[in-house]
């Protein structure tokens, strides 16, 4: 068999066996129960489960473009980071150095230190470098109108990674296309795994940052989706600033652990990081890593996060970006823009990764895409 093949059939192997255990422990029944084996709903779960199975699949063929523009040579692009020390952002500029260098390009990388000053002072910098084109890495393009405009205006094609809030081309800020996955997407799979891996029944934390609207949005997001299942109770919504999440996770784990005990049965998170930073408390409260609370992520699926997946440490899935592939789709979109092209429209399907199915890889991305590209391209 395939090895990526045995992976797809082992995790629906595992989740055939994790729903037919009925009712996670604690979650309110015990397995003696008559009733603990009867999903809290059947039409959700039902869907739920047909949902998960298909963002698990790991060798699903490529679903992206096939067709477009060869690629022109010469061009210079500037990727602006929002930080180099977020991973997502790190490895999708790695994805456009790789790509560039397949199509003859020179791709130069500026560090926006995470601070709206440093990425203004970073644009600014881009701009005297008088490229063809600007990447707008995982920051608001907002904090650097005046510059956004000057581009604009100077003929410089703009594609934003996590610049807007939707995928495609935007209007205002004007980019010529913003690469990420839909957030509707990600938050409904993140709330389905729970629906099905649970069988219907979880006691569920939600962990969030309500001070950044996309987050926001996207944990309510989940909340609605987890409400389609009566079985699946919302615990708490528990409001942790990401600037914050270093300092004050261990403090709300424990105050969560004392309020709900083995009722707190799966969590989600709109970023991976706050698993990162709840398994000491976790660990030091006795819990298994490989246990109950089952978390996942709903974030950039970053190395660290893959780790603990692959590990069974306090995470047990991610929903990871495909890094690498947007990096090449940013310059595929860059040499659509330069001829004249429109976009490709093209947004990846949302993934689930988990122990069971990353054969203990520290990211994901779509199978075959460097070939389409390089097709496409003519290289």
């Amino acid at each position: 068999m395939h090895p990526t093949r045995k992976a797809v059939v082992t995790a629906a192997a595992l989740l055939v066996m994790a729903t037919a255990v009925g009712c996670e422990p604690g979650a309110g029944a015990t397995a003696s129960h008559g009733s603990s084996s009867k999903p809290g709903c059947p039409a959700a779960l039902s869907r739920a489960k047909q949902a998960v199975k298909k963002a698990e699949e790991v060798n699903a063929p490529w679903r992206g473009p096939t067709t477009g523009p060869k690629a022109v040579h010469g061009k210079t692009i500037v990727y602006i980071a929002q930080t180099l020390t977020n991973p997502g952002v790190a490895g999708v500029a790695q994805g456009v150095q790789e790509a560039a260098e397949i199509v003859g390009w020179h791709a130069r990388t500026l560090n926006g230190q995470g601070t709206p000053d440093g990425q203004r002072a970073a644009f600014k910098q881009a701009l005297r470098l008088k490229p063809d084109g600007i990447v707008i890495s995982g920051f608001d393009p907002g904090i650097a109108a005046a510059d956004v405009k000057k581009a604009n205006s100077a003929g410089i094609s703009l594609i934003g990674w996590h610049a807007a809030a939707t995928p495609g081309p935007s209007k205002d800020p004007q980019l010529f296309s913003n690469i990420t996955s839909r957030v509707e997407d990600v938050a409904k799979i993140s709330a389905d795994w729970i629906i099905a891996r649970s069988n219907g029944r979880a006691g569920v934390v939600l962990f969030t940052d309500a001070s950044v609207p996309f987050a926001k949005h996207k944990s309510d997001l989940i909340k609605k989706e987890l409400a389609t299942c009566s079985g699946t109770k919302l615990l708490s919504y528990t409001n942790i600033p990401i600037p914050q999440v270093n300092s004050r996770s261990i403090g709300e784990v424990r105050s969560l652990l004392s309020r709900f005990g083995r009722k707190w049965t799966y969590s989600a998170a709109i970023n991976d990081l706050y698993f990162g930073h709840a398994a000491p408390a976790l660990r030091a409260a006795g819990k298994d890593g490989a246990g109950a609370p089952f978390n996942i992520g709903a974030g950039d699926g970053d190395p660290s996060a893959f780790q603990r997946v692959n590990g069974k440490d306090f995470q047990a899935a991610t929903v990871p970006e495909p890094l690498s592939e947007q990096g090449w789709q940013i310059v595929d979109e860059f040499n659509r823009a330069f001829t004249g092209a429109p976009d490709s429209g093209y947004v990846a399907p949302v993934h689930i990764a988990t122990a069971a199915n990353s054969g203990g890889a520290l990211s994901w991305d779509s199978e075959g895409y460097r070939q389409a590209y390089r097709k496409i391209w003519g290289d």
